[in-house]
């Protein structure tokens, strides 16, 4: 019995070499590894926004900023539909389908970020993003000196000083009061 038992564990290994892993059964007949996931296109070079301004748009409670003749850079507006009125904020560059950023605005004492998605005009996806009336966030727009506004791969956008953002938000605030019914005020 004891040679029995001798022959069974040399036998052992041999039966154990002869086992293929199944990483190595018939390789060439694998899948190929899947496509690698998209990445996000090229970074954008940022604006040389020398000589850009506030215009009014044609659409009311709507700026665009640009050099005059050229296309513009971004836009703000005054979103009254829904719940909550708010600011909408858009970047006229080039965005990733499905894209998702955070905007980040620099200037009048202020760093505030947004959130921005790219939206789909019709023509090309954009930068855009709300922002509440009511956000004390917006007060990065109401002061008279320039703003930096970034977004990850569209570059920094210099919004020159001016009072016509203020204006805008001011506007839109007071016009966000008179559509909404004073809880304070007796009903008629």
């Amino acid at each position: 019995m004891e040679r029995r038992t001798l022959a069974l564990f040399a036998a052992l290994p041999l039966a154990l070499a002869a086992c293929q892993p199944p990483a190595a059964e018939r390789y060439e007949e694998r899948n190929d590894p899947p496509e690698p996931e998209s990445f996000a296109s090229e970074p954008q070079a940022s604006p040389d926004a020398q000589g850009a301004v506030w215009a009014p748009s044609q659409t009311p409670l709507r700026l665009l900023y640009g050099i005059p003749g050229q296309q513009p850079f971004a836009a703000i507006a005054c979103e009254m539909e829904g719940e909550t009125p708010s600011l909408r904020v858009t970047r006229f560059v080039r965005a990733d389908e499905g894209a998702q950023a955070l905007m980040a605005m620099v200037g009048n004492g202020h760093k505030e970020r947004f959130a921005v998605d790219a939206i789909d005009n019709g023509r090309a996806f954009l930068w855009e993003g709300t922002i509440p009336l009511a956000s004390e966030k917006l007060d990065v727009l109401t002061g008279l000196r320039r703003v930096e506004l970034t977004i990850p791969g569209a570059g920094t956008l210099a919004l020159n000083a001016s009072d016509a953002p203020r204006n805008l938000i001011e506007s839109c605030r007071l016009a966000a009061r008179k559509q909404s019914p004073d809880p304070e005020e007796p009903a008629e």
